[in-house]
């Protein structure tokens, strides 16, 4: 490979999450964003994506772990940061001491955060969260009375804001929405009449698109700032992850000569393969063999027989690419390359989970426009 040119690289373009979060706070109908940057920011790196966001108009960060939360705390980020799951033994002093703020679902989960805030010397803030629906974390409709009145009267937490999350917002009209909706108008309800006056958030990507009525005090988008859209209809949203490679090696074969593991594919003319030097071990699920093509020399080229761990071949026909060129597997879709939703289609699964999947060893990350 032709020396500079990544084995594997994902870049990320900032300035498209920049985009992202001030098209998603203009829709935010007086709301305040919390970007979701939980699992190293879907892929795309925790801190630079915060940055980004932060400067574009969001004034939260939430997470899904405290060890998320003080990795930002770390890296000198001092914005509001929201972390809502951890197992029981986690000491929260830490979190409570750097200004986290800390969901909470149980009376239990409440009892260990005020022990933290008690060694920590410092009030605790936190977020209850309410099960409105989606049957994963909060507490429940039958303990939630109790779970106020008990946070109510703890001196060593600050309740900062009642939360939920919706089950299918990615559906618009599923009739889920408005349930969950009324659920969490009585949930907050209860909050008042204990005399708390919490915030009030539940909207994600796809209900700060299309449920303005839910947006509250605050609105929490995780996958559109990234630039994916997670509801049905057209979105100006910009992707901001392109995962590229580069030829290793090219060679002519003549017709009837197979390709890989298991001779899934023979060549029907004479052709020039290129390989490529990334795999499953770096993001590329082998069950796209068969089903999937790359960006090359200005062209789509398919993936001739099955993904192997570390490398891929492509079929370049009677053009031979230059060692070094550069190889995009998916990017915004701008040139024509495949996209990170048309890996996810093709098997059947959710964007999400292709981005978050480029957090590996052998990829180097790097970024545009980050500002120093």
């Amino acid at each position: 490979m032709t020396p500079g040119l990544p084995r594997a690289e994902v870049v990320v373009d900032l300035d498209a999450v920049r985009h992202n979060v001030a098209l998603l706070a203009g829709r935010a109908t007086g709301a305040a964003v919390m970007t979701v940057v939980k699992a190293d920011g879907y892929g795309h790196g925790a801190a630079p994506v915060a940055r980004a966001a932060l400067e574009a108009g969001a004034s939260w960060l939430g997470v899904a772990s405290l060890a998320e939360a003080l990795a930002l705390r770390a890296a000198g980020i001092t914005a509001p940061v929201l972390s809502w799951l951890d197992l029981p033994g986690t000491d929260f002093s830490a979190g409570v001491g750097q200004g986290v703020d800390l969901s909470v679902s149980s009376e239990g989960e409440l009892g260990r955060i005020a022990e933290a805030a008690l060694r920590a010397g410092k009030r605790a803030r936190v977020h209850l969260k309410i099960d409105t629906g989606l049957s994963r974390n909060g507490c429940p409709a039958y303990a939630w009375p109790e779970l106020v009145k008990a946070a109510s009267e703890e001196t060593a937490v600050e309740v900062v804001a009642v939360w939920s999350h919706l089950a299918c917002a990615d559906e618009p009209g599923h009739p889920s929405i408005d349930d969950q909706a009324r659920r969490f108008d009585t949930a907050y309800e209860i909050a008042r009449e204990a005399g708390l006056e919490p915030l009030r958030h539940i909207a994600n990507s796809a209900a700060t698109l299309t449920r303005p009525d839910l947006h509250f005090d605050l609105v929490r988008p995780g996958i559109a700032t990234y630039g994916l859209n997670p509801v049905p209809q057209p979105e100006n949203l910009r992707p901001a992850m392109t995962f590229r490679s580069s030829v290793a090696l090219t060679k002519r074969i003549e017709a009837g000569e197979s390709v890989s593991y298991g001779h899934t594919w023979t060549a029907p003319r004479d052709t020039t393969l290129a390989l490529v030097p990334v795999g499953y071990a770096d993001g590329v699920p082998r069950t796209l063999s068969g089903r999937m093509s790359v960006w090359l020399g200005g062209s789509r080229r398919a993936v001739a027989g099955r993904v192997c761990m570390d490398q891929i071949v492509v079929d370049c026909g009677d053009d031979e690419p230059a060692v070094g060129a550069e190889v995009i597997l998916f990017g915004p879709g701008t040139q024509g390359e495949p996209t990170a939703r048309e890996w996810a289609d093709t098997l059947g699964t959710i964007d999400y989970e292709i981005v978050t999947g480029m957090y590996r060893p052998r990829i180097e990350r790097r970024y545009l426009q980050e500002t120093p």
